[in-house]
């Protein structure tokens, strides 16, 4: 497949890890072409989905995410399969054998999200903001006490704002994690330096104390986005570079 048919493209980078932004707009052709690049059980598993959207998202994803781990697996198409852990997250396998590769996917509305890293605990999350919930509510369930009183000072779009980044930054730890909602999200929260307004931080689940993972915000007009990865040491990463 040629560049300029892509429907994906770099959008974030840093030192060592790699995050795509996957176009998801109605296209008849991409959808088609994706098709082809899913396996039996992908297949399946897009036949399964009941809304339309749902199954278009799924299948542009899918093969998006194929096309790229195979292009840094050095692999075909038919030797690349997915394997699952307890809690659901996927990891690559090439001719049956686990490849090591760390990927993590997203999508919401018409927008995708890929991410890659050079080392496990990887979790990108991208949520489009949906005005008029009752986000002071919801907060109450999902969000830890400095996150609810950050929220209940916001008001207008400023709130519908702050609840969307909050919780695509809670969800990219969760699933950078790898346990899903196993772990109830009200139980943490984001560092403090990022409830006041940075871009990043070091973070650390309060259960998980020596386990240090380094957080990004990525969010823009579009949508809320976060991007969370484990580190090795507490060293912060090189900055975020916009490609696109």
């Amino acid at each position: 497949m040629s560049a300029g048919d892509a429907w994906w493209g770099p959008w974030r980078e840093t030192a060592d890890s790699l995050t795509l932004h996957v176009d998801l707009r109605p296209d008849p052709d991409r959808e088609e072409r994706a098709l082809d690049m899913l396996d039996e059980h992908e297949l399946a598993r897009w036949k399964r989905f009941r809304v339309e959207g749902a199954r278009h998202r799924f299948a542009l994803c899918r093969a998006a995410l194929r096309i790229n781990l195979c292009e840094r697996l050095r692999c075909s198409n038919r030797e690349l399969s997915f394997g699952y852990l307890k809690h659901g997250k996927p990891f690559a396998k090439v001719d049956g054998r686990p490849s090591g590769v760390s990927f993590n996917v997203s999508h919401s509305g018409e927008h995708g999200l890929i991410g890659f890293a050079k080392r496990e605990g990887l979790g990108v999350d991208l949520e489009v903001r949906a005005p008029g919930r009752d986000f002071d509510g919801i907060g109450r369930m999902v969000y830890g006490p400095r996150e609810r009183l950050a929220l209940s000072t916001a008001a207008g779009p400023e709130k519908a704002e702050l609840f969307y980044r909050f919780w695509s930054l809670k969800e990219a730890l969760i699933k950078a994690l790898g346990t899903g909602f196993a772990l109830n999200p009200s139980r943490f929260e984001v560092p403090g330096p990022i409830i006041e307004g940075e871009r990043s931080a070091l973070f650390r689940f309060p259960h998980l104390p020596s386990d240090p993972y380094w957080l990004e915000d990525l969010g823009e007009p579009r949508f809320a986005a976060a991007r969370a990865f484990r580190l090795a040491e507490d060293v912060p990463q090189a900055g975020i570079v916009e490609t696109s």
